[in-house]
């Protein structure tokens, strides 16, 4: 009696399937790994402080330099800070980022007539490009930087 039937061991399936599921699951951990690692060819984003003795120096060394001016006092201004230091870690490697306290900068302040805080000033290449002043949403700031330095958004 001829046979034509075909055996299936389930056991060497399911132990494919098994092993199959064991590599997935190594794979996503390493992506995931990966993928929350800190990136090592992007600068460390952080915000730099500006005073009237190295603004000049900065303006110079930072072709897109972003300067909020501040004080401590100024309830918007607190408002704007977080703001600043979210997008210079977003914008890291491509954007500059610096605070300027106008009570110890007063110098500065008046030299682009600034009466009213918090201001932002946006140098593109050491010319002033843009202002913003008040307190404005996140995406709000964030659409005037990209525009002003001609970004992606």
């Amino acid at each position: 009696m001829s046979s034509d039937y075909l055996v299936i061991f389930p056991y060497s399936v399911s132990m494919e399937d098994e092993e199959l599921q064991r590599i997935r699951e190594k794979k996503l951990r390493e992506l995931e790994e990966k993928l929350h690692a800190p990136r090592r060819d992007t600068p460390a984003a952080k915000v730099i402080l500006v005073d009237q003795a190295n603004f000049r120096k900065l303006l110079g060394e930072h072709p897109r330099l972003v300067v909020d001016f501040w004080a401590e006092w100024c309830g918007p201004c607190r408002m704007v800070g977080p703001i600043i230091e979210d997008l210079c870690r977003e914008m890291a490697g491509k954007v500059t980022f610096g605070k300027c306290n106008t009570d110890h900068n007063q110098q500065l302040a008046v030299q682009f007539g600034i009466s009213a805080i918090p201001t932002i000033l946006l140098f593109n290449n050491g010319q002033q490009a843009d202002r913003i002043t008040g307190a404005y949403p996140r995406e709000a700031i964030r659409s005037r930087i990209l525009r002003a330095f001609n970004l992606p958004a």
